[in-house]
């Protein structure tokens, strides 16, 4: 259930991200899942490709900080009030997101969420008969 993300710091200069981006077309790897967060001086770019460790290793020999993270991907119910029954089960039981990001792929709705209690995020959501996604299912989109 656990999920590999990869996090890349980027200077805030035009170009930087298209940089990264190319790398990982020239070298075959596929963006699944990502955000852009930004700060005034840096951004930080968080993904999940489809060969973690061939980006992780093209990243850091083409002079990116580059670190993985694990996450937990859920399917989200896709109408009104679905992403705020998944956080309300989650504040119920305190579990605190430190973030997490969105998308669409045919109607259904799905979050990658990352936490400092990743399993409890799993457990909770278990619990309530939640769908979790593995990697597997991410390679599918």
């Amino acid at each position: 259930m656990i999920i590999k993300q990869l996090s890349v710091f980027l200077e805030n200069k035009v170009g930087r991200l298209a940089e990264m981006t190319e790398i990982l077309a020239d070298n075959n790897i596929n963006l699944i899942a990502f955000s852009v967060a930004d700060a005034p001086d840096y951004g930080i770019a968080r993904f999940i490709v489809n060969q973690t460790e061939e980006a992780l290793k093209v990243l850091k020999e083409n002079h990116f900080s580059v670190n993985t993270t694990n996450v937990v991907g859920i399917v989200v119910p896709n109408q009104p009030g679905g992403l705020n029954k998944v956080l309300q089960i989650l504040s119920e039981k305190c579990i605190a997101i430190d973030y997490m990001y969105a998308f669409d792929h045919n109607n259904t709705a799905s979050a990658i969420i990352r936490s400092s209690s990743n399993d409890a995020v799993i457990e909770a959501l278990q619990q309530q008969q939640l769908t979790l996604l593995n990697i597997s299912d991410l390679y599918k989109l």
